[in-house]
């Protein structure tokens, strides 16, 4: 008689990029679905307001920035400490709010299911975008530099610019995502060392929240954001032709290792543990 082994369940961690999110933090982590979720990790970069004392009440496992680096700051400190916890699926949840928490088992669906390699929440997949009270300028920003991508990267989502995504930890382990902007530009340079690698994306339709509490980009924020995108589609068209773009032909580190190095200098920079 021969005795199965049981498959292990995938190890769900959701980060969350926080800067002064105190007021909305709270409600943000109460309705993650915990019969999903294995561990919620918070980097807080340097915020001013009550962010870390909720996330300690929350008793998350939080890591702080001794300064204000940039929301891809953030992200690096994120996706390092969900891969050092032995993460399978990395989700980044904004805890500002505006994305609905109720649905990160749909989000990690396609990951779990040996499907997808990211999945995307698409604001505008559903059409509705605009009648949930995204601004006009932002939509229509937002449609273009997406029409411009698409040329670009030779495929045909409805979004690119969402802050709700998720990961299968090998895509993160691939791309050397530690040599990406600290800016918000990030978000496009590691989307283009994701598909260089022919990672598989998926998206999913989402509802999102405008309202006064949700962190906004102002105009001039979003317009250096839009030039900058430009910049990095043509450095990925170039190095389609030329592969001469460090971004792109850098291996992937070792992120464990590299997170555990990281700590002793961690004080003057990203990644520093309370």
């Amino acid at each position: 008689m021969t005795v199965k082994s049981k498959k292990r369940a995938p190890k769900i961690v959701v980060v969350m990029p926080a800067y002064n999110a105190g007021r909305t933090l709270r409600m943000t982590y109460e309705e993650l679905p915990k019969d999903t979720v294995n561990l919620v990790i918070l980097v807080d970069d340097g915020s001013t307001d009550m962010t870390l004392e909720v996330a300690r009440q929350l008793g998350l496992e939080i890591f702080v920035h001794n300064r204000n680096y940039g929301y891809g700051a953030n992200q690096k400190t994120c996706y390092t400490e969900a891969l050092r916890a032995g993460a399978d699926v990395v989700v980044m949840v904004h805890p500002d709010y505006q994305y609905d928490p109720t649905l990160v088992p749909q989000i990690v669906e396609p990951i779990v299911h040996g499907d997808a390699d990211v999945v995307l929440g698409s604001r505008l997949k559903g059409g509705s975008a605009l009648a949930q009270g995204m601004p006009w300028w932002k939509f229509l920003a937002n449609r273009f530099l997406t029409w411009v991508e698409n040329r670009a990267f030779g495929l045909r989502l409805s979004e690119y610019h969402t802050g709700y995504r998720a990961f299968r930890k090998e895509v993160l382990e691939t791309v050397n995502f530690q040599t990406n902007s600290d800016g918000f530009v990030f978000d496009q340079e590691i989307f283009a060392q994701m598909i260089a690698r022919r990672a598989r994306i998926v998206e999913l339709a989402i509802p999102t929240r405008y309202f006064l509490e949700a962190s906004s980009v102002g105009i001039c924020d979003s317009v250096e954001y839009g030039l900058r995108t430009l910049v990095v589609l043509a450095r990925f068209r170039l190095d389609h032709r030329l592969r001469r773009w460090p971004l792109l032909r850098r291996p992937a580190v070792s992120l464990r290792a590299r997170a555990q190095d990281a700590q002793p200098a961690a004080a003057v920079g990203p990644g520093v543990p309370t």
